[in-house]
């Protein structure tokens, strides 16, 4: 078998729909008739990959893992206390949390939280 680069002999040369193949003899397009002998098509391979990605999207799965991109709740995450004070309203603890945004062979960031105001700031160790 040949393996065809172009897929077009799948595709009606009229309209460009998908052809049914529902006769030994010739694929027929069900949107305007149009007709491709059989021999025109005999012999020639089209390949294609479906990941699983593809499948979830198709079958409306949800994704097994939550990128760290999607939004999450940040009342509902429960984050870790340090005895730092807050640099805007001297606060005598601020939240925290840590992220590797850098390179693995550099230091994390860590952001810092004060839970009286808000101020949000982050540090490179």
């Amino acid at each position: 078998m040949s393996f065809c680069h172009a897929r077009d002999f799948l595709f009606c040369s009229m309209c460009g729909t998908l052809l049914s193949f529902d006769s030994l003899h010739f694929a027929r397009c069900l949107l305007c008739g149009f007709k491709r002998a059989a021999g025109d098509i005999e012999g020639r391979e089209t390949r294609y990959t479906v990941t699983a990605e593809d499948i979830r999207r198709e079958l409306k799965i949800e994704p097994f893992v939550i990128l760290e991109s999607a939004p999450v709740d940040d009342e509902a995450v429960q984050r870790a206390v340090v005895n730092e004070e807050c640099p805007q309203c001297r606060h005598p603890q601020l939240e925290y949390y840590t992220k590797q945004l850098r390179s693995a062979d550099e230091g994390q960031t860590v952001f810092y939280e004060c839970p009286q105001c808000r101020h949000k700031f982050s540090i490179n160790t």
